[in-house]
């Protein structure tokens, strides 16, 4: 069925203000159902366009959703920057905080969780190899801003390990968040048998741990002779 409401942008500027109509529709979607859930279909439909000429602006689903998790790990960055964690004490307390900052900062934000644990498995599936290279680039220049700031906190830690503890961090995040969000059927097994319910992943907990042992572990790395 024809798009009877579909005007063509044909400016730049209307192009970007049509992708940022769809960007930010996808957006607020996500605040209502998981990444799993949220189709081509139903977003064409809720920013009232037909899926061809939604996809006049984004090549796939998962491209529209990978644009939405650079603005989602780019706000976070800035939120994290402006936090106000102390930068007194030993390293070990300094790592401390820093891991409760990042575990707290995630917790705040289950659209970007949401979207980083579908990353590898999902949005990379059905993109072109420029919009690959594209995200890849953004992801990088993300991470150089990770290791910038884990260097305000933890100085001792050189780029390398910097990096390596917020790779850390992402992986751990991706694999913590669906656990932590079984289905109901999971919650009803564990309503049923409360011994099981030890199986059940606290996401933040273990993401407060994680950093805290990994920051641990890459100053021991650093205060070994060689």
């Amino acid at each position: 069925m024809r798009d009877m409401s579909f005007q063509r942008a044909r400016t730049d500027e209307q192009r970007g203000e049509r992708r940022r109509q769809i960007l930010a529709t996808a957006a607020a979607m996500l605040t209502e159902v998981p990444v799993a859930d949220l189709t081509l279909t139903a977003l064409s439909r809720r920013v009232c366009l037909a899926k061809a000429n939604v996809l006049r602006y984004f090549e796939s689903r998962e491209a529209v959703l990978l644009d939405l998790l650079e603005a989602e790990v780019a706000e976070w960055i800035t939120e994290l920057e402006s936090a106000e964690v102390g930068g007194d004490g030993s390293a070990r307390e300094r790592g401390d905080r820093l891991a409760a900052l990042l575990a707290s900062s995630l917790v705040r934000r289950p659209v970007l969780c949401d979207l980083i644990s579908a990353q590898s498995t999902v949005l990379e599936r059905n993109i072109s190899a420029e919009t690959a290279l594209r995200h890849k680039r953004a992801v990088h220049g993300y991470l150089q801003g990770l290791v910038r700031l884990t260097a305000r906190h933890l100085p001792e830690l050189g780029d390398e390990d910097a990096a390596a503890l917020m790779q850390t961090v992402m992986l751990i995040a991706v694999a913590a968040w669906p656990g932590s969000r079984p289905p109901q059927a999971v919650l009803d097994a564990y309503a049923a048998d409360p011994a099981l319910a030890v199986m059940c992943v606290d996401f933040a907990d273990v993401v407060r741990r994680t950093t805290e042992v990994t920051v641990s572990g890459l100053l021991a790395r650093e205060q070994r002779p060689r």
